[in-house]
């Protein structure tokens, strides 16, 4: 404190004992340093809501440490007693796309090309090889770290087709260097479905060389079929709320703000009581969302 306001230790040790008054300059500076909000600290509501804004880029903030940070967060959440995530998706959530290499590699390229635009990738065709080893490992360590935290999922069958889309986008535009690799990339999206439909039926998540029965059951999944949304990602951890809006697929803020938090909780509740869960039990309603998703994918390696 003393070094931040330019103070005198003993100055710096008075306004911590409370003895003397922080003025608001001096707040400010503070706030500035810690990066912390002065109107959540001192709880003034003034019908705004505070976000704190997470972008990766290809200078200051790679995504490499996007997703060791993640990867910090979820392993912090799981730290708790009682904790929950739910979180509500008109995509793949980012957890699902970490399960078999080819699609790991797929949408680090696409990501990395379309949504970063990293100059590395600007005139470079898509190889299974272009993302390195330390990648993959952390993009599956993020995943194994998800699976041990209860979520609840809201899906709707749209959610399957903006991959479906990125990929015949770089198809038709000449990104591969082979039918051969588009067709293992679609297999791999296969095979994630496939997955994820085995961990609903079982109401638990596990990596697909993990033995289910040794995972607990923590994965409730629900199917709406009329609400598309956003993708909204409510955080709970010991009765603290936290939300996370994702946009332009990588990127999202997140805010604590008791009133924001407390109404997306609301909303969500109310969503899945119009929503048909499907987790363990329903197997024909669950059969009949993942054929529609599986049939997509199979539609279009016919096309190859």
């Amino acid at each position: 404190m003393a070094e931040i306001l330019h103070l005198s230790s003993d100055s710096a040790y008075r306004r911590i004992r409370g003895e003397t008054p922080i003025v608001l300059d001096e707040a400010r500076e503070l706030c500035n340093y810690f990066k912390l909000s002065l109107d959540n600290i001192l709880n003034v509501h003034g019908g705004s809501t505070l976000f704190q804004n997470v972008r990766v880029n290809s200078h200051d903030y790679n995504y490499e440490q996007y997703l060791k940070d993640l990867l910090k967060q979820i392993q912090y959440i799981g730290s708790f007693i009682h904790k929950e995530i739910i979180y509500r998706t008109k995509d793949m959530p980012l957890f699902h796309n970490f399960y078999y290499k080819p699609l790991i590699a797929f949408r680090y390229f696409f990501w990395m090309n379309t949504i970063i635009q990293h100059p590395d990738f600007r005139k470079r065709e898509f190889t299974m090889d272009c993302v390195s080893p330390e990648i993959i490992s952390l993009s599956q360590e993020l995943t194994r770290a998800y699976n041990n935290v209860p979520s609840i999922e809201i899906w709707n069958t749209e959610c399957v087709n903006s991959a479906i889309s990125q990929i015949e986008f770089y198809k038709d535009s000449g990104y591969f260097s082979s039918v051969a690799d588009i067709k293992m990339v679609y297999e791999s999206l296969e095979e994630t479905f496939i997955h994820l439909k085995n961990q609903v039926e079982y109401g638990g998540k596990f990596m697909p060389e993990e033995n289910r029965e040794m995972k607990k059951n923590n994965f409730t999944f629900f199917y709406n079929r009329v609400v598309l949304g956003d993708n909204t990602i409510m955080i709970i951890s010991d009765n603290v709320k936290t939300v996370i809006l994702n946009y332009d697929a990588l990127h999202y803020i997140s805010t604590r703000d008791d009133a924001f938090c407390n109404y997306c909780y609301d909303d969500l509740q109310k969503l899945m009581k119009r929503s048909t869960i499907l987790s363990e039990t329903s197997e024909k309603q669950r059969n009949i969302f993942f054929g529609i998703m599986l049939n997509k994918i199979s539609e279009r390696k016919k096309h190859l």
